[in-house]
């Protein structure tokens, strides 16, 4: 991969051995500069996840994409730092009301002879930094709250919200590879029933705030203060993606599900 452009796409201008701190500092820049988006399935347009593919829409693009796009780049970094990185499949529970597949991509790195969960993609309060793969941990991450806890052969992942945990997505430690994440890629990016058909979802996350789009929908959380402000208008959506997300759309670019079908 082009490692120097990626740097400068998140910032990042820091050591490049394959240290903790550099891990950290790496998870946090890319968290807070490459925005979360399904952009491209609502465009009609097909989701590559292959690396090439990724590093021209996100990086060179200056683009956002989802937890398949997102994760590849950063194991991609931190493969060429020589970091140890085994890709991981999870379940979303956040927002469910029934069992979903395995359509989240998530990375195990090891580093100073523990492991810990990166995960640069999840599209709703998501980690900013990565966390040690042990139980029962809690680790504050500026104004967020995580931990892991066992269930059974698996791990789920908390979020403290309004003080109480609520799981985020469960997993296993089993590595996955480049062909399931195309099955589950696939379908995320053109079932009927999944989220990202069904809905514009864009978030932008900063150590004190975390901004989510849902359709024309606009929520900001900052701590305990919520605000959600309705978009009407479909060019103050486009300038709400690029003002708010950083995402330069045309004028006159419009997203298939606001359409009424």
């Amino acid at each position: 991969m082009d490692i120097d452009a990626y740097f400068a796409r998140i910032g990042y201008t820091g050591p490049r051995e394959a240290t903790l701190a550099v891990l950290e500092a790496l998870h946090l820049a890319h968290a807070t500069h490459i925005p979360f988006e399904n952009l491209d399935v609502q465009l009609g347009r097909p989701i590559a996840i292959d690396l090439a593919s990724i590093e021209a829409k996100l990086v060179q693009g200056g683009r956002g994409g989802y937890c398949f796009e997102q994760n590849t780049l950063l194991a991609a970094a931190l493969n060429e730092l020589g970091f140890g990185v085994t890709s991981l499949a999870a379940r979303v529970r956040l927002g469910a009301t029934r069992v979903l597949p395995q359509t989240h991509m998530l990375l195990a790195v090891d580093v100073g002879g523990e492991r810990w969960l990166a995960d640069v993609g999840f599209g709703t309060g998501g980690l900013l930094m990565p966390l040690r793969l042990r139980s029962g941990e809690v680790a504050r991450q500026f104004s967020w709250t995580f931990r892991l806890r066992e269930e059974g052969n698996h791990l789920a992942l908390e979020s403290l919200r309004g003080g109480t945990w609520q799981d985020i997505y469960v997993f296993s430690l089993d590595p996955r590879y480049p062909v399931d994440f195309e099955m589950a890629n696939h379908y995320v990016s053109t079932h009927p029933a999944s989220r990202f058909v069904q809905t514009l979802a864009v978030q932008r996350q900063s150590p004190g705030a975390c901004y989510l789009l849902r359709n024309r929908e606009l929520t900001c959380i900052r701590g305990d203060q919520t605000t959600v402000t309705e978009i009407i208008d479909d060019e103050d959506l486009l300038a709400v993606l690029k003002d708010t997300f950083g995402l330069a759309l045309p004028p006159g670019t419009r997203f298939k599900c606001l359409q009424g079908g």
